[in-house]
């Protein structure tokens, strides 16, 4: 029974690894579908209703209305739907280096070169040159160091424009872009998504990365060139699972 299905669970498992590959084979990547993701469904659905504002209504010719469209209006992202941009620019550098280095050493002798004449009497009965002149004798030394290092450097510097999926019940505001962007046979693609203050969000409606909670910042492709970038699964597979 086991052996009459692997050859359809292998194929499965081929299939599977392969599915990524085979959507760009012999063609460009696709595109992701604009609709059907968090941030399509928090502009179609408005979500929990909000306080209703009972003020009254300002003079709409006036320039000082309290509308979001007038001169002067806040057009800040607030609520559920609203977009935003995010303005990444990482530039980051570091360096750290260790080294440490110990050593030991230790001797320790014991002789009985006249024990009662025991040494005398037993020494003409060992193998030629044994003596129990020098019983025992123990030397020991040990030594070791390490170096280590690390060096980085980074520096991005990117724009998306993110929509406010949801409001949490303290007023933070959480958010979520994408970019896909392609030339010729590669696809690249820009992910972010993360937590904000509304009080954070600038006057231009934008906000930085640093003060984002929880960022995930994904920046790569996918592509035939990215493809011959990275090993193979069966590579992967063996890199995993061999000891050396």
């Amino acid at each position: 029974m086991i052996r009459s299905l692997l050859p359809s669970i292998l194929s499965l498992l081929v299939l599977a690894a392969c599915g990524a590959r085979l959507d760009h084979l012999g063609k460009s990547p696709s595109f992701s579908p604009a609709t059907g993701g968090s941030d399509y469904t928090a502009m179609m659905s408005p979500g929990l209703p909000q306080e209703v504002d009972r003020r009254p209504p300002l003079g709409q010719a006036s320039l000082w209305t309290g509308g979001r469209r007038s001169l002067l209006g806040d057009r800040r992202a607030e609520k559920r739907g609203d977009i935003l941009t995010v303005v990444i620019e990482i530039d980051d550098q570091a360096e750290i280096s260790n080294s440490t280095s110990r050593s030991r050493g230790g001797s320790e002798s014991l002789g009985i070169p006249q024990l009662l004449g025991i040494p005398q009497r037993i020494d003409p009965s060992l193998p030629e040159g044994a003596s129990l002149a020098d019983a025992v004798s123990i030397d020991g030394s040990s030594s070791s160091s390490g170096d280590g290092s690390v060096s980085r450097n980074e520096q991005l510097t990117l724009r998306v424009a993110a929509t406010i999926t949801d409001v949490l019940p303290n007023g933070v505001l959480a958010l979520q872009g994408n970019q896909e962007v392609r030339v010729n046979f590669e696809m690249r693609e820009l992910l972010v998504s993360g937590y904000v203050r509304p009080e954070d969000i600038s006057r231009q409606n934008e906000i930085t990365y640093d003060k984002i909670a929880s960022a995930r910042i994904s920046y790569g492709g996918r592509g035939q060139i990215s493809d011959m970038q990275q090993p193979r699964y069966g590579q992967q597979v063996l890199d995993m699972l061999l000891p050396f």
